[in-house]
């Protein structure tokens, strides 16, 4: 007969505190093993970087340095879910499978749906607790407020391992070695993962760093340290939603600091409210979630889309933000949305076209948060206001003396902080210049901002006379906003 096991299957919840799961299989009388599965098929996906499994894989290592000392640890399996537990139900009687639910992309839902089939064919319980407010399966946002903010303030779970119910056991699907290799080696231009620098992170912030928070929060270069620095551990659960919100609020420098730490806790709750829409509708992910911008008519400019992706337009503060983000895996809030719209406005691309790009980017990459802002910036929900970013004016705003701009833009290094922002005035009959840049030319704009916005207003507000647009701006506004709001 096979030994009785339970699983906890870890996904974007890579702690070992505040982790209902493995509470739920530590206080079970059964044996269980803790697992990550690492899918060839969503390594593979158009979102998928190298740095996300790079991000994982030091997280976990993380994890099995505290887990260690009650000779436990995780193991990650490659290959599809379903063939990971259809491989251990063959060793094992399967008992309960303990996960967070998920706020993925459609493939991750279609996934689980195939995983809970095979759980019920075999009789295996699944239970899937609810993480950061999200809510399955519900057609109103009627009460959503209520119920986040009641789930964020319940106690933490306080996860106390043993050493009882130990399993020996091979791991049938192991990672491959080239691969492991890959994964093991992590950038140090990329933020430090893990609980433990979570942890350290939010502790320097609340201690010190926030104190100008909301000051230099859409500055590019003073962000990096100012600003939280979560997001990234927020979006592979290194640390939950209710940790942070919690360890603010209770801080002991709450009140002497109260602006900006209340500024940090609204943006937690944008978070769950993000993902919620996602949740609800992961159409997003492919789909303009208003159907009328479907009939929006888009140019296909693949030298303009090249040039984007390269940081090589012309203007400074995008191609700096660009070449940063690819670099570093980290860009202000302020940044990514002028990158939005300068692409979808400026340029007149499909916001398809340039959505997994950044994804694969940003090394705080979660879908249900990406998604749903990518199209508000592109303008395509029908109930948000139209944001049309200068570049330039974006530049003389937010990186004034060219900090930002000067050092991740070398051509430029030598231009006058007079000229910064508008480098082709200064030096239009300099050989700075160049239609095809080398690694000394920085190249000529590719395009007339002022003439290409002036055109995405007439184009972007035009269309929102159309009757489905409207039609299904109220279909969005009854879905998703109702009774919602961001701040108490």
């Amino acid at each position: 007969m096979k030994e009785k096991i339970n699983i906890v299957w870890l996904k974007r919840d890579l702690r070992t505190q505040d982790h209902q799961p493995l509470q739920f299989a530590d206080d079970a009388n059964i044996p269980f093993i803790i697992i990550y599965i690492l899918e060839p098929s969503m390594i593979k996906r158009a979102d998928w970087s190298l740095r996300h499994s790079q991000f994982v894989f030091s997280s976990i290592e993380n994890m099995n340095k505290h887990l260690k000392k009650y000779s436990r640890s995780v193991d990650i399996f490659y290959d599809e879910a379903i063939k990971v537990f259809k491989e251990i139900d063959r060793q094992f009687n399967i008992i309960n499978v303990f996960s967070y639910a998920e706020t993925g992309v459609k493939e991750t839902w279609d996934r689980d749906n195939s995983v809970r089939k095979f759980f019920q064919f075999k009789n295996i319980c699944w239970k899937e607790s609810q993480t950061n407010g999200v809510l399955r399966g519900i057609n109103s946002r009627e009460g959503w407020d209520k119920n986040w903010y009641k789930n964020i303030k319940q106690p933490l779970i306080i996860n106390k391992f043993s050493n009882k119910h130990i399993i020996q056991y091979q791991n049938p699907r192991p990672v491959p070695k080239e691969l492991q290799y890959q994964i093991s080696n992590y950038p140090s231009e990329f933020q430090e993962p893990g609980e433990s620098k979570a942890w350290e992170q939010l502790n320097s912030f609340a201690c010190n760093r926030s104190s100008e928070y909301l000051f230099n929060i859409s500055n590019p270069s003073k962000s990096r340290h100012s600003c939280s620095r979560m997001s990234a551990h927020l979006a592979w659960g290194n640390i939950s939603s209710k940790q942070c919100y919690q360890f603010i609020l209770n801080h002991v420098h709450f009140d002497k600091n109260k602006r900006n730490f209340r500024a940090f806790l609204t943006r937690l709750k944008w978070r769950c409210h993000f993902m919620q829409k996602f949740e609800v509708e992961n159409e997003y992910e492919t789909r303009c979630i208003n159907k009328g911008y479907e009939l929006l008519e888009k140019s296909k400019n693949k030298e303009f889309i090249s040039h984007w992706m390269d940081g090589k337009t012309g203007f400074p503060m995008v191609d700096a933000s660009i070449r940063s983000v690819k670099e570093t895996g980290w860009l202000n809030f302020r940044m990514r949305a002028m990158l939005v719209s300068f692409f979808c406005h400026h340029l007149d691309q499909d916001w398809r076209d340039g959505a997994n790009f950044l994804a694969r980017q940003f090394l705080d990459y979660e879908p249900g948060i990406h998604f749903p802002q990518f199209q508000m910036q592109a303008g395509t929900t029908g109930i948000n206001t139209i944001r049309i970013y200068n570049p330039v004016k974006q530049s003389e705003d937010h990186d004034k003396e060219g900090v930002f701009i000067k050092k991740w833009i070398p051509e430029l290094a030598s231009c006058p902080t007079s000229s910064i922002h508008e480098p082709w005035n200064y030096y239009s009959t300099n050989d700075m210049f160049n239609e095809s840049p080398n690694e000394a030319n920085y190249i000529n704009p590719i395009i007339d901002h002022k003439l290409q916005a002036a055109n995405a207003r007439k184009k972007m507000w035009g269309h929102r006379s159309n009757a489905l647009v409207k039609s299904e701006k109220q279909r969005i506004l009854m879905l998703h906003t109702r009774s919602s709001t961001f701040a108490r």
